[in-house]
């Protein structure tokens, strides 16, 4: 039997990162949480303890902040696609690197002072090798609720089913979502917030007698009304919401009073893409 390496990178994870820019009396911010992954010829290091090709992340963390200060920040896609360029450019022994982002929303209260938004979280993966490159933009936690306009039913039973069927429930939903862009010269901010618009308008708009059914509206408003994503990928815990029992207090519940559950949960996952839409350069899982 041979033992070998198999596939493997090394990097610094959620270097927090915040820039103020003063330009002028009114304040602006940014707030990133940025992790970096680098794989290439480092078989070495495993193997004999060589680190010659070893770039420490250290200084991978020192480079967001010194391009922070150098170069600013816009985007999260954009600061990415500037990091990962950089490490693969000027270290001949990296193949790819891949930058993750999550950025958080301030909103504004004055000319210097803000409030953490807390509706979702913006995220942005970026993957860059020696000739390829791929942005993929999401979010996580983006709270949804229908309070009608879903039902389920018509689905199979056994022996352990005790589900019953309803024609009127509460669809509650946290967001996961990931799309993969076919190109790179895009309006970050104007795709991000139209993609945004996309999944909640699906979700407000469709009928729902599956959460599957939804995850399949949401990902094809996005890829109707984008034509720069390939594909879409969506993770949608369902909020499940209980009807209580106010019998004992001589009440009716007229679909009006519910327990909001935590745990368990069902959890639904799907992609949407385009049927000519290009492979994928790298991983990207939800």
């Amino acid at each position: 039997m041979a033992i070998v390496l198999g596939p493997n990178r090394y990097g610094k994870a959620e270097t927090r990162l915040v820039r103020v820019f003063r330009d002028d009396d009114t304040h602006c911010l940014t707030d990133f949480n940025v992790s970096i992954a680098l794989s290439g010829d480092l078989a070495a290091t495993h193997l004999t303890g060589d680190n010659a090709g070893v770039l420490p992340t250290d200084t991978m963390k020192n480079t967001v902040y010194a391009f922070a200060k150098e170069y600013g920040v816009g985007e999260p896609e954009e600061f990415g696609l500037l990091l990962a360029m950089h490490f693969v450019a000027t270290q001949p022994q990296v193949r790819a690197a891949k930058v993750a982002i999550e950025a958080y929303g301030w909103e504004r209260l004055g000319p210097h002072s803000f409030r953490r938004r807390g509706d979702f979280v913006r995220t942005a993966a970026v993957t860059v090798t020696i000739d390829q490159q791929q942005v993929v933009s999401g979010l996580r936690d983006l709270v949804l609720l229908n309070s009608t306009a879903s039902e389920f039913r018509g689905f199979p039973r056994d022996r352990y089913t005790t589900l019953p069927e309803t024609d009127d429930r509460i669809l509650a939903t946290a967001v996961d979502a990931k799309w993969r862009f076919l190109r790179t010269d895009i309006d970050w901010y104007e795709s991000f917030t139209a993609a945004v618009e996309a999944l909640t308008d699906g979700f407000v708009n469709t009928y729902s007698s599956s959460l599957q059914q939804t995850l399949f509206s949401m990902g094809s408003h996005v890829l109707e009304t984008r034509p720069e994503i390939a594909e879409v990928r969506l993770a949608l815990p369902n909020r499940h919401h209980y009807l209580v029992d106010l019998s004992p207090f001589d009440l009716a519940n007229d679909n009006e009073v519910f327990i909001a559950g935590d745990r368990p949960y069902g959890l639904i996952e799907g992609t949407v893409s385009r049927d000519d839409a290009p492979e994928a350069h790298a991983e990207w899982y939800l």
